[in-house]
């Protein structure tokens, strides 16, 4: 049995963002695009707009120190959704992250239209993605 299609362009989102790769995340996010961050910390957050979502992209990866890394253990998906298992990993400071996490995701003629991120452990996911936690007197 082959794999739907909406598996390979979800598995193709999370190696373009990997790799930092704005081209294949163009092509793959729509322009009107929505993504839902949970939690309570510096990200949480609903991001309008793939340029919206970019900057949350961008902050990550700048916070993290480039170490943000998500392995992607199975994605399930039919015409219209697509939902990621995945493993977070990132250090900061001497902090670290390693969290279970799903991302659901709404889909339409090829591109992520919506997106909602939810950690297994979201309280542990708050304390590393907190200023207060990680501050040198500065927003990352």
């Amino acid at each position: 049995m082959s794999e739907h299609p909406n598996v390979a362009l979800v598995r193709r989102g999370y190696e373009a963002f990997a790799n930092a790769d704005a081209e294949t995340l163009t092509e793959l996010i729509a322009e009107d695009a929505v993504w839902h961050v949970g939690g309570r910390n510096l990200f949480t957050d609903t991001y309008r707009g793939r340029e919206a979502v970019f900057t949350y992209f961008r902050k990550l990866r700048d916070f993290t120190n480039e170490t943000i890394a998500i392995e992607v253990h199975d994605v399930l998906a039919n015409d219209e959704h697509a939902v990621a298992l995945v493993v977070m990993t990132a250090q900061r400071a001497r902090n670290e992250l390693d969290s279970l996490a799903t991302t659901s995701f709404h889909l339409r003629d090829g591109q992520v239209v919506e997106a909602w991120t939810f950690h297994e452990n979201q309280y542990a996911a708050d304390e590393f993605f907190s200023y207060r936690k990680h501050s040198q007197g500065r927003m990352p």
